[in-house]
């Protein structure tokens, strides 16, 4: 007996979730279908709500339902700091050290030639009047120290350090090829006091 359409379609796109395979996103299809309908109605709402409602920061670009952010709006945080992340994620876990109370901008994802992710898809440009608007004197790199974070350290230092701004670099206090996400908040905390500039 074929597997009905509607089914078909759920497992696939369940498969657009990170580590999800075929055979996890057909595990959590069934679920949802046989064991929690409503778990899966609250979880369709959700998503729905969260497509409609959630949008990009005008200034930090990570994720938020106002034009600009909470954080970027805060009189509480020091404007001269600006911490470049690749993900929402990353930034929340720089929050969690309390080691740093600057400003933030989330380049939602990180330089990958094999993945066809350049420049121009990260749209740095924003990064770039961003970080050129009179109030930001330091932009902290807080790429992940894997060789694609590594890389589009190097790219951002380059094209930050031509427009005369001073660039430091996370320490590596966080485990080469290590990801923010998975890193104690203790460790994280060290990286960022040990920044150093980037040579010349």
């Amino acid at each position: 007996m074929s597997t009905p359409s509607s089914l078909e379609s759920l497992i696939e796109a369940l498969r657009c979730l990170p580590g999800i395979g075929p055979k996890s996103a057909q595990r959590m299809a069934y679920h949802l279908l046989q064991r929690d309908r409503k778990g899966a109605q609250r979880l369709a709402d959700a998503l729905q709500h969260a497509l409609a409602a959630i949008r990009h920061c005008e200034r930090c670009n990570t994720l938020t339902e106002a034009e600009i952010c909470e954080r970027c709006t805060s009189p509480k945080r020091d404007a001269t700091l600006l911490c470049v992340v690749e993900t929402p994620v990353d930034m929340n876990m720089m929050e969690q050290t309390h080691a740093y109370s600057g400003l933030y901008y989330v380049i939602m994802g990180r330089v990958s030639p094999l993945d066809g992710i350049g420049p121009r898809e990260l749209q740095l440009e924003r990064l770039l009047a961003r970080a050129c608007d009179g109030v930001v004197q330091e932009v902290i790199l807080a790429t992940n120290y894997t060789n694609e974070g590594e890389a589009t350290a190097h790219y951002l230092s380059e094209m930050l350090k031509s427009r005369d701004i001073h660039v430091t670099r996370i320490a590596r206090g966080v485990p080469v090829g290590g990801e923010l996400e998975y890193v104690d908040a203790g460790t994280l905390a060290q990286a960022v006091r040990e920044r150093r500039s980037l040579a010349e």
